[in-house]
């Protein structure tokens, strides 16, 4: 038996870019930083960051298009892949990156001038790959759907986006 399960919790480092493949499967991705704080022996607090490449499929990448935004803080949920090509030079090249298939938004809504509202906000939504968004106010569960099978392409697996459409309130569906 193996596992390959990353959980992050970091700000995005940049606003997420969009594509689509031929089939119209949209295709997402921006970079995730994470930070971690410690005291060395003369007192000086130092921070190591590291960063992370975030992929999301379907109707997870659209959702993020629409409402994930530079500085936003983030949970994500999924595996890590390695993957290899060759550049323009023929020299092999290598890419780590993070195929998430949960994604909810932390912190606050921001109004429309960027700035924070004083109220909380509701509980972010969660979407996965493995079950439609619910609105929960627990911290968030890891998801027990079935995981791709060993050498299927990401993004293979069944997906369906009911409940990811907005209310009817003025609440946003992330």
């Amino acid at each position: 038996m193996s596992i390959n399960k990353v959980i992050l919790v970091g700000n995005v480092g940049k606003d997420p870019e969009i594509r689509y493949l031929e089939g119209g499967t949209a295709v997402c991705s921006f970079p995730l930083a994470t930070s971690e704080s410690y005291r060395n022996r003369d007192g000086e607090k130092i921070t190591n960051t590291e960063w992370h490449n975030i992929v999301l499929w379907r109707g997870l990448a659209e959702i993020a298009e629409k409402y994930v935004k530079k500085g936003a803080q983030l949970y994500i949920e999924g595996r890590i892949r390695t993957r290899s090509w060759d550049d323009k030079e023929g020299n092999k090249r290598y890419t780590t990156e993070i195929i998430a298939d949960n994604m909810q938004m932390l912190g606050r809504k921001s109004n429309e001038s960027g700035q924070q509202e004083s109220q909380p906000s509701k509980p972010a939504t969660r979407a996965t790959v493995d079950e439609p968004a619910q609105h929960d106010k627990q911290a968030p569960q890891p998801s027990s759907g079935t995981s791709n099978a060993v050498g299927e392409a990401p993004g293979d697996s069944e997906y369906t986006d009911s409940g990811l459409k907005p209310e009817e309130s003025d609440d946003l569906p992330f």
